[in-house]
Formats: structure tokens, C-alpha cells, sequence
């Protein structure tokens, strides 16, 4: 069963940085892609960042809003996906969820919650 843990959210101040970390458990593929969303208090749950892997090329995606500024990676041999955020917003406050996408069905994690203070 496959199970996802992030971890690494917290208060910081805005312009500040955090790394996120998501560590998946189970029977995982590594071409299956891993993605970071996030949801804000009253809004939807939003895609942050994507990354999916050909071959031994990564492709990530990114929403505009944090295009230059966030960086996701993975590391297949740990099952592992980060998400490094650079000069944090206050609109960045949400929490952060990881998300598998495998055999079409979508994995979750408990999320993670990242506070950025004006």
C-alpha cells in the first residue's frame, strides 16, 4: 500500500525559504509522476509543481504563480520528492500536499502547512 509523508512546513517570514519533503512507502514506480499541491483556507486545492521522469530525464511543471521561485526535484532511489520554495509570499500560506498519480489512481499525503508572515 502505498502511503506518503511530507514534512518540513512551518512559520517563516516573508522572502524567507523552506523545503518540503514528501517520502513515499510502498510499491512505487518511478516513472509514475509526484506533484505538489497546495490549499489555502477557503480556496480550492491547487497544483503547485509536477515532476514525471522518461527515461532518465525529469520533466517538472510549474503553476505560474511560483514559477521562478520554487524548485521540485526527486530522488527515485529514496522515493522522495521535495519541493524547495525561495522567497516566500503571504499568498503562499497553505497546506501542502504531496500527490503520486500511479496504475490511475491518485495517492495523498496528510499534508503539511506553511505559514509565510508579512
Amino acid at each position: 500500500q502505498v502511503q506518503l509523508v511530507e514534512s518540513g512546513g512551518g512559520l517563516v517570514q516573508a522572502g524567507g525559504s523552506l523545503r518540503l519533503s514528501c517520502a513515499a512507502s510502498g510499491s512505487i514506480f518511478s516513472t509514475n509522476a509526484m506533484a505538489w499541491y497546495r490549499q489555502a483556507p477557503g480556496n480550492q486545492r491547487e497544483l503547485v509543481a509536477r515532476i514525471s521522469s522518461r527515461g532518465s530525464t525529469q520533466f517538472a511543471d510549474y503553476a505560474d504563480s511560483v514559477k521562478g521561485r520554487f524548485t521540485i526535484s526527486r530522488v527515485n532511489t529514496k522515493n522522495t520528492v521535495y519541493l524547495q520554495m525561495n522567497s516566500l509570499k503571504p499568498e503562499d500560506t497553505a497546506v501542502y500536499y504531496c500527490n503520486l498519480n500511479q496504475n490511475a489512481m491518485d495517492y495523498w499525503g496528510k499534508g503539511t502547512l506553511v505559514t509565510v508572515s508579512s
